[in-house]
């Protein structure tokens, strides 16, 4: 079993973040799910029954608490130092990183995250640290459903297969284990196939 903080996002589709709390809770992970919004950290907590904690990141107080309730849920490490050695850190991205839509600062951000992973990768790899970035494309929620957000999507595809929760939440399984410890500074794409994004 390990110990995973996991953000639900307020700005992107929170119920993928959601698939991927449950999945990896389902793997024995101890989870702790944090965000900007009561009423979302809220539903994930009493919908899994796991620890949550309100977190602004523009707040240093919300970080500190966040920080404290991670290694609360940590396995071992009575005195409060968890170690961090052997950690994977797996960033959420979008495929609207690569190819923009009009959602304005929140493309902006979705490929901050991809510099972001690699360069935290570079500097953390001496402490035995991996670091990836998980990029969704089309995956089947509410938020996607909106008419010219799917419209534009479907343009960067060729196939005809929507992507589904459990192809994020299993993706991220895999990168959160031991056996992703040789993957590091890598954006994995759950996209299905797209020749634009193959060209990146």
């Amino acid at each position: 079993k390990s110990s995973h903080c996991l953000g639900v996002s307020e700005c992107w589709d929170y119920r993928i973040h959601f698939a991927i709390a449950r999945h990896l809770a389902q793997d024995g992970a101890h989870m702790v799910v944090s965000g900007q919004k009561q009423q979302n950290v809220g539903w994930a907590v009493a919908t899994l029954s796991m620890v949550g904690t309100m977190c602004h990141l523009g707040k240093a107080e919300d970080q500190e608490w966040l920080v404290v309730t991670v290694k609360g849920q940590a396995v071992g490490g009575e005195d409060g130092d968890t170690q961090i050695q052997g950690s994977s850190v797996v960033l959420v991205s979008s495929m609207v990183g690569y190819v923009p839509i009009p959602l304005g600062a929140c493309n902006t951000s979705r490929t901050a995250l991809l510099g972001l992973s690699k360069s935290l990768a570079m500097e953390l790899a001496p402490k035995d640290i991996w670091v990836n970035c998980l990029v969704p494309g089309i995956i089947k929620t509410d938020f996607v459903q909106m008419g010219r957000l799917r419209e534009r999507e479907e343009s960067l595809r060729e196939s005809n297969q929507d992507g589904h929760l459990k192809d994020c939440a299993i993706t991220m399984s895999f990168l959160c284990s031991a056996d992703a410890s040789y993957v590091t500074g890598e954006s994995i794409l759950v996209a299905g196939f797209s020749q634009r994004l193959c060209r990146l």
